[in-house]
């Protein structure tokens, strides 16, 4: 009775222990998977759990549960982790730890749907539900926008969730997201900023959304400053071109770390200047010893040293560096030697490298393309023949490979190794043989390429643009906007991609639809330059400078490249009273620039102020080539053959070159110094075809026709016949009036260059004026019939002069102007004027057949340079100085007319046409002697 009463009381005692042994079990579990996990022996944990987890799971701990899903997280065993869901699939309702371990293991194993129905199916989340699914989202870089919307969903944030938040936030780089953070932070507790890894994700988000600033302000209002915080602000300044506040941070920094470090060389290394160098070096110096250990570190330690010049430094450590020289860090030499044009060193360590990666080996051959030598071609061969076959599959790899065969000018190597290629010809790849094929002057090959591509990328296009405007036919031009027309808008934003097309407009002379593409473009100061220098090229210096004009008022300020653009533009117009003005509108440093200077004589001397083109020319102390031959060039455009002379026999010798030659038998020719030019040209070592022109059209000018036809012959005998040399001299014949000497001529030219447009058409017009100045009329409007027939079109000559300031161009029997009936008032008053002082006019340089209602005098009075000059009395009745520019040769009627009209108005008058300037002088003389 005593004993199964003691055993009835017993029960109740054991069921207890039993369940305090269960409780202390399934603790000690948890603790002991714990353990594991935080020794990194993750399997071991999973393996544990399951032998136990046969046992009644219910008794399972929370943190025995989570630390097995962390398990499978780590391992990313994902099966393992949905079987102890379905174990503990009843819990998830009521305990968040297991919840949350859940949705953290499901978005690191990738299943993100798995993640999401665990998420939605928790009625009532917590902070840190949501701060896994914000992390998850984050972990998979294309759901982060979702991370930023989950944010928005937490009624009251915890530190952690906010941590997260910034850290989305500066994966996104959006201004909602700068947006959200702003407004977060006005909403933020104080006490929040206590906590140092929350602001320094803060300010990490700011700098990764470009608010370096704001960042700035939080960062100047925190007492206890901490590494990281100094990392991120000195990261964000570097970011935005700031190294100096870089650096200046880095001095305020009792300890650097390493990560500090290397943002203070990354820093150095964007400045490049002699003062970062000696920070580098400094550093470098007095850093912790086990910092030489670090990749990172060294490697921008010696891109630090490279880049502000100190090559020999950087060389010195890296030999010196006592642990293994990494590849890295030998990527990191090669790279800079590359970029100090050392490409030579760059191949020298290459062949010290053991076992090159991807990396490096794309290195040599950037070396290799750099170097350009028979040598680097052969290294580039030998280098693809060896290379792991693995590489071939690599775009950038194969991208550089090519860019080396083509640099080194072995297209066909190219060629075969693109047709061959197993992988898949990308953009990239493509790419490098379309840029290949135009450096070596191949652009319809590179068109080629480009029909081949179904969706060209900004690149591609923009060197279809590039290869266009080398070929610069009508069909290159249909291509040009034909393209321009299918690419996407977004590509006219695109700096590189507008810049090309442009530039491919105007190498294919349409400047109206480049105008026109300029105007929707987001300008600068290269587009704005190349669209001038294109202006410049057509002979369009008035739409160039409206083109400065418009930039100004657009707030850009001009560089040098514009100012030798207007220089250009105002050369081509030729008129001192628009030059003074906008020449003092060039800063002195500006004018102190060598080319500036030189574009400044060449300016003034087809302005016809030689005076001031000289005394450009002795106030420059170091004179270059170019200086002395555009000098001598100024001197003979005006009729200075003398002076022209004189500069170039001190000249010094190792300065002469073919367009000096050039120059100075131009200037001979113009005045008159045939013996001066015989005794050049014969002394001229190696003569080029244009030299020989040259010399040809100055004994044609002098009417030394058998002369210059032994000269042509002596020339062909080596080389095959030049259309310029015939010419010179049929235009040497037209000047002599000799039409029996300029037919036959021209029918040698057609015998010899029977496919030649262009220039015959220009040699046919050339025929019938020498048959109209002649007096066979007849004869000459024979060919001209024949000339229209044709179909091709005379060049239409024009005069352009200034007035007030405003650009005014004329065209023969203009009445464009809105005041045409006064200028031929005063074309009239003229007429009478020149009558009365004993002026008779020539009809022999009437080169057309004449209408009924028209007389010699009304024909020659109507040419483009006697409206110009009408219009200028007009408009200033007692003008001292009248400049025109013709674009062609001035006739002999209008030079005997212009020298009648100066004396009677007692107006200094300034033509420049296609081949000269004449000066007309006050009193009734010509600065050419009439000798043109």
């Amino acid at each position: 009775m005593w004993r199964r009463s003691l055993n009835y009381g017993l029960v109740p005692l054991m069921s207890l222990l039993k369940g305090t042994t269960i409780i202390r079990f399934a603790s000690n579990l948890g603790d002991r998977l714990k353990t594991l996990n935080d020794s990194k022996q993750f399997q071991q944990a999973l393996q544990l759990f399951h032998q136990h987890q046969k046992n009644n799971t219910e008794i399972l701990s929370s943190l025995t549960i989570t630390q097995a899903l962390k398990a499978c997280t780590h391992l990313r065993d994902i099966q393992s982790g949905k079987a102890i869901h379905a174990l503990v699939t009843s819990r998830t309702k009521d305990d968040q730890y297991i919840v949350t371990s859940l949705i953290h293991m499901y978005m690191q194993c990738g299943d993100i749907s798995s993640a999401e129905t665990v998420f939605h199916a928790t009625e009532t989340k917590d902070p840190s539900m949501y701060g896994a699914m914000m992390k998850g989202d984050l972990f998979h870089v294309q759901e982060t926008q979702k991370a930023f919307e989950v944010f928005h969903e937490i009624q009251t944030p915890s530190e952690v969730n906010l941590i997260v938040f910034f850290q989305v936030c500066a994966v996104l780089k959006t201004q909602p997201a700068l947006d959200a953070m702003k407004k977060m932070l006005q909403q933020t507790p104080t006490n929040f900023h206590s906590n140092h890894r929350l602001v320094t994700s803060l300010l990490n988000a700011l700098v990764e959304c470009g608010d370096v600033e704001h960042a700035e302000k939080i960062f100047d209002t925190i007492n206890a400053k901490l590494l990281p915080m100094y990392g991120v602000m000195m990261k964000g300044y570097i970011a935005i071109n700031q190294s100096e506040k870089a650096i200046d941070l880095f001095k305020k920094i009792d300890h650097p770390d390493a990560i500090i470090t290397n943002l203070l060389f990354n820093g150095c290394a964007q400045l490049r200047t002699p003062e970062a160098l000696n920070i580098t070096k400094r550093v470098s110096t007095m850093m912790n010893k086990s910092f030489f250990e670090n990749d990172f570190i060294v490697t921008s330690l010696l891109d630090a040293l490279m880049k502000c010049g100190d090559v020999e430094c950087a060389e010195l450590i890296f030999s010196t560096i006592e642990t293994k020289k990494t590849l890295p860090i030998c990527a990191a030499m090669m790279k800079s030697f590359i970029a100090s044009n050392q490409a030579q060193k760059a191949i020298d360590l290459f062949n010290r490298i053991d076992g090159p990666d991807a990396i490096i080996t794309n290195l040599f051959f950037n070396a290799c393309a750099q170097l350009r030598t028979p040598e680097a071609l052969n290294f580039t061969k030998r280098v693809s023949t060896v290379m792991n076959r693995t590489l071939f599959q690599d775009e950038f790899i194969i991208t550089s490979l090519l860019d080396a065969l083509m640099k080194c000018g072995d297209v066909e190597h190219a060629e075969l190794i693109f047709t061959t290629l197993e992988t898949k010809k990308t953009l990239h790849i493509c790419g490098a043989m379309m840029k290949g094929y135009i450096e070596n002057n191949q652009a319809d090959k590179a068109v080629d390429i480009f029909r081949e591509i179904k969706n060209p990328d900004d690149v591609n296009t923009s060197l279809l643009f590039s290869a266009c405007a080398q070929l610069r036919t009508p069909e290159a031009l249909a291509l040009v906007k034909t393209i321009s027309k299918r690419m996407p808008a977004s590509f006219y934003s695109d700096d590189y991609v507008a810049s090309s097309l442009l530039d491919a407009l105007i190498k294919c002379k349409d400047t109206l639809t480049a105008e026109i593409v300029f105007s929707k473009m987001k300008r600068s100061i290269v587009s704005y330059g190349n669209l001038m220098n294109g202006l410049n090229d057509e002979k369009q210096g008035k739409k160039t400078m409206q083109l400065f004009y418009r930039m100004k008022r657009e707030g850009l300020e001009p560089e040098t490249i514009i100012f030798l653009c207007v220089i250009k533009a105002l050369a081509l117009i030729g008129d001192l009273s628009l030059i003074e003005p906008t020449i003092n509108q060039i800063p002195e440093s500006i004018l102190l620039d060598s080319q500036i200077r030189n574009a400044l004589i060449d300016m003034w001397g087809k302005t016809g102020c030689v005076d001031k083109a000289h005394g450009i020319f002795e106030n420059t102390s170091q004179r270059h080539a170019f200086l002395y031959t555009t000098m001598i060039n100024c001197y003979g455009l005006n009729g200075m053959g003398m002076q022209a002379l004189e500069l170039f026999s001190h000249m010094p010798k190792q300065f002469i070159h073919e367009v000096t030659y050039i120059c100075i038998l131009n200037a001979c020719s113009h005045s008159g110094l045939v013996d001066e030019a015989r005794s050049i040209f014969q002394k001229i070592e190696s003569k080029t075809p244009t030299v020989w022109t040259t010399m040809i059209d100055c004994l044609a000018r002098a009417s030394l026709f058998d002369e210059a036809q032994a000269l042509i012959d002596e020339f062909e005998r080596s080389h095959r016949a030049a259309i310029a040399m015939y010419m010179a001299l049929l235009s040497g014949a037209r000047n002599d009036k000799n039409a029996q000497l300029a037919q036959n001529i021209y029918d040698r030219m057609k015998t010899l260059f029977p496919s030649t447009k262009d220039p015959l058409t220009a040699a046919e017009v050339l025929l019938a004026n020498t048959y109209a100045s002649s007096g066979d009329i007849g004869k000459a409007a024979d060919i001209r019939i024949q000339h229209m027939k044709s179909g091709v079109k005379k060049k239409i000559g024009t005069s352009t002069t200034v007035v007030d300031g405003e650009i005014y161009e004329f065209r023969a029997h203009d009445r464009s102007h809105p005041r045409s009936d006064e200028i031929y008032r005063e074309v009239q008053k003229l007429s009478k004027e020149l009558v009365a002082h004993g002026h008779e006019y020539d009809s022999s340089w009437i080169t057309r057949a004449m209408g009924e209602d028209e007389s010699v005098e009304s024909v020659l009075c109507g040419h483009s340079e006697r409206l110009a000059m009408a219009w200028n009395f007009l408009a200033n009745p007692h003008a001292k100085r009248i400049q025109i520019t013709k674009n062609l040769r001035v006739c002999g009627d209008c030079h005997r007319a212009t020298k009648l009209i100066a004396a009677i108005r007692q107006c200094e008058i300034i033509v420049r046409d296609a081949n000269r300037i004449h000066h007309f002088h006050k009193n009734g003389q010509c600065s050419c002697n009439d000798y043109f």
